[in-house]
This record gives structure tokens, C-alpha cells and sequence, in this order.
């Protein structure tokens, strides 16, 4: 019996899963009752790097993200503690 040889992914399809994970982590960290704004920057940061490297119709959606992203948190940034 011989193994199949496992299907690895691309470095486009890892590139935008990581993307889609920073966000989410962006998004939470500037969550009211988890909020951490050194994290959120530094997935923001993150994301748009990777935002950088990825073809023209995966980058649309996600830099729409990253504006969203940056809106919240300057948001987050402004309000008082």
C-alpha cells in the first residue's frame, strides 16, 4: 500500500487564511470586554502586510477590512478608560 502524498496548500491560500485570522483577532482584542490595544495593532500591522502580497481580487475585500479595522481602532484609541 502506498500513501497518497498529502495535498499541501498554497502560499496564496495560506497567506489569506492567515489574513482572515489576524482579523478576527483584531476585531476581538478591540472588543470592549477584551480589549487590548497593543494586540489589535499589532494584528492590524499583520494583516495589512499580508494584505500586500495577496492577488488584486483577494486584496479588495480584505483591504476593506483593514480600513474598517483602523476606524475602530482609532475608535477603541479615543475613548476614555
Amino acid at each position: 500500500m502506498s500513501e497518497s502524498p498529502v495535498e499541501l496548500p498554497t502560499a496564496e491560500e495560506l497567506a489569506f487564511e492567515s489574513a482572515t485570522l489576524f482579523a478576527s483577532l483584531a476585531f476581538g482584542r478591540l472588543a470592549e470586554g477584551s480589549r487590548d490595544l497593543e494586540q489589535a495593532r499589532l494584528a492590524i500591522d499583520a494583516l495589512k502586510a499580508l494584505v500586500g502580497v495577496l492577488p488584486e481580487e483577494r486584496r479588495q475585500d480584505l483591504q476593506s477590512v483593514v480600513s474598517n479595522l483602523q476606524l475602530a481602532y482609532a475608535s477603541a484609541a479615543a475613548a476614555p478608560e
